[in-house]
């Protein structure tokens, strides 16, 4: 698939940068995107991300916020909002990463909510962000927290205003997405990868798949072997309908991901997933310019500078904030006005554990230029929820988007009863 195909495919579904030396031959845009490029306005891309993203119309009266707790269930973490008229809003945060960054999420990001009013979401993301000098936090341990607080903000504000989330944001135009189904392996073989990837595609029945390259971060050898090996036979062994992506995780060097990049190209694959170190942009943009095939990123990214960046200067044709990672769904959706404004998809990463899956599903539902397919690393079975309008599970490659109030979901009452708050 070339990249202004799958570019098409995405839109009908809806200060400088530092870096190390580029190759001469990559500095100029390779022939096949010749006169395909179209300048970006900066102002336009600066004004959409300013633009708000929370409806307040749904939302008549003041929702001020009484208590925002961080619960332990298990493995899990809960967080738990409630207004002071008595309202409440659950979400699940991201249960690796909370291990460890909860005292940020208990004393530096939930004092800031406390006692301020919900509708007033965007300008809240954007204030915890300046207070008490929380940017010198920024990153994961920051954002993550930040992303966990607004999960329960929207469903506590869904549940006032009996509305999915979508609807809180933009509205809800598709009620179920198309999945791709990920592998997180590494290190397998070819043939034990196809097995797997064969076996994630019998329990979803998904039309996309993604698989991992290199060795993350890092190749040798022996991982170079199995990139060359795997990539066509995913190929082979799935068919030409099947939308195979591949991620390298920030394993090449510029020459060794123009090499696999090539041979994916070849074969057809649908985009190419962090082919070099995720803060070597001009790299990532040398890339693109230099593949016919797609390129994707954003994974790691926490600077909405950036992204506008790598939007401007067309670094990646496949926008990927994550949900968790980025700071949650209004900072994301600001990513994707202005990646819309480009004619790029905007298709979100997901973080494994929890609710992950939910929150990509919810996006997708509003977001015009999500890309026709959408990251699914299936159920966490950990986490007892349940839908009235929804399996929460991918059947036939698409997942069906909660429409009941907020999130759509209800964690069990007893799972939640018998969590611990951390304090």
């Amino acid at each position: 698939m070339r990249r202004r195909t799958f570019l098409r495919m995405g839109a009908l579904a809806g200060g400088g940068v530092m870096g190390a030396d580029v190759p001469a031959s990559l500095s100029a845009r390779a022939s096949h995107t010749q006169g395909t490029t179209t300048t970006v306005d900066p102002a336009r891309l600066i004004e959409a991300a300013a633009a708000p993203v929370l409806r307040r119309d749904r939302l008549t009266s003041p929702v001020v916020i009484a208590s925002l707790e961080l619960l332990k269930a298990g493995d899990q973490y809960l967080v738990r909002a409630r207004s002071t008229d008595g309202a409440v809003g659950l979400a699940a945060g991201h249960p690796d990463v909370l291990e460890t960054t909860w005292p940020i999420f208990t004393r530096r990001v939930t004092p800031f909510f406390v006692g301020k009013d919900a509708r007033d979401l965007d300008a809240l993301i954007d204030g915890v962000f300046l207070a008490n000098s929380n940017y010198k936090w920024q990153g994961l341990p920051f954002w993550v927290p930040v992303a966990s607080v607004e999960f329960a903000l929207l469903d506590l504000l869904g549940q006032i205003a009996r509305v999915p989330i979508g609807d809180l944001l933009g509205g809800v135009t598709r009620r179920d997405v198309a999945v791709y189904r990920a592998s997180g392996n590494r290190g397998n073989t070819p043939e034990a990868e196809i097995a797997y990837l064969q076996q994630l595609v019998a329990e979803t029945g998904a039309a996309a798949i993604k698989f991992r390259l290199g060795a993350r971060m890092r190749y040798d050898d022996a991982s170079t072997r199995r990139d060359l090996a795997l990539i066509p036979l995913t190929r082979t062994t799935f068919g030409d309908a099947m939308a195979i992506h591949a991620d390298a995780n920030g394993s090449y060097d510029v020459a060794t991901a123009l090499r696999i990049g090539a041979v994916m190209q070849a074969h057809g694959l649908a985009f190419f997933e962090e082919p070099v170190p995720f803060d070597h942009y001009d790299e990532t943009k040398a890339i693109a310019e230099a593949l016919p095939i797609p390129v994707a990123g954003g994974e790691q990214e926490s600077s909405l500078r950036r992204f506008r960046w790598m939007i401007e200067q067309r670094g990646v044709d496949v926008v990927q904030p994550d949900l968790f990672y980025f700071g949650g769904l209004i900072r994301s959706i600001r990513v994707a006005r202005m990646a819309a404004i480009a004619g790029l998809p905007c298709t979100p990463h997901m973080s494994g554990g929890g609710l992950g899956y939910l929150y990509v599903a919810h996006y997708a539902s509003c977001v015009p230029n999500a890309g026709p397919f959408q990251e699914y690393k299936g159920s966490d079975d950990s986490l007892p929820v349940s839908s009235e309008t929804s399996t929460l599970r991918a059947v036939k490659g698409r997942l069906t988007v909660p429409s009941g109030p907020g999130l759509g979901v209800t964690i069990d009452p007893a799972f939640v009863k018998a969590a611990t708050v951390v304090r």
